[in-house]
């Protein structure tokens, strides 16, 4: 039996790949979860399979747990579609979307075929596994998170990711809050500049001009 060697590659991560050989015969259901086999990541979420050209254009929809729309659309199913169907190049690719609530993007080229397959091993298989897979945000249910009755805690994760300390903001509250606002002290400043150049910032002037005697001239 003839197999399949795909590398697959994050769209936004390319420093991570797997090498997946999988069977003539498997379907694409067979390589949606061998590629989360080797990411770690839970497969069963809405994900589909685009074959696509050089640019990575999605073109036909291969698809797992389909929605109603794509059900009414009659999209094929991973379950029922062999990979041999849709390799007409020895480079095939596949644009590859997994779980659509909060996607991953991956390319999928085909970069060899394998005559024979190797006796003793199980299909599909990682032969090859470059870089940690990105945290599958999202997509696990963590019973802990969902305990959490606060709706605002999950906006206050990225301020625990920099070692925020409460304590310290109020300290910093402390030296920094004067009860001056700033902008009323240049106000004032700029009032005063502006008298002065016309003369009419020194009361002294006018207080010597209302003294008797200024007019003995007249």
């Amino acid at each position: 039996m003839a197999l399949y060697r795909f590398r697959v590659t994050f769209e936004d991560y390319d420093e991570v790949s797997r090498d997946i050989d999988v069977k003539s015969n498997q379907t694409f259901e067979d390589l949606h979860k061998a590629i989360h086999q080797s990411t770690g990541y839970n497969p069963e979420f809405p994900s589909s399979f685009y074959i696509s050209n050089d640019q990575w254009m999605k073109g036909e929809e291969i698809t797992y747990l389909p929605n109603q729309k794509r059900i009414d659309r009659k999209i094929p199913l991973m379950e029922k579609i062999k990979l041999s169907s849709f390799i007409d190049d020895p480079h095939q690719k596949f644009y590859y979307t997994f779980n659509f609530d909060r996607p991953f993007d991956f390319h999928v080229e085909l970069m060899k075929i394998i005559l024979d397959d190797a006796p003793g091993v199980t299909y599909p298989a990682v032969v090859r596994s470059v870089g940690d897979a990105p945290k599958q945000f999202g997509n696990v249910f963590n019973p802990d998170a969902a305990a959490v009755d606060d709706p605002g805690e999950e906006d206050l994760d990225f301020l625990h990711e920099l070692a925020f300390n409460p304590e310290d903001a109020e300290d910093f509250s402390e030296v920094t809050d004067t009860g001056v606002d700033e902008g009323d002290d240049k106000k004032v400043e700029s009032n005063d500049e502006e008298e002065d150049e016309f003369g009419f910032g020194d009361d002294a002037e006018f207080e010597d001009e209302d003294k008797p005697g200024r007019h003995d001239d007249y």
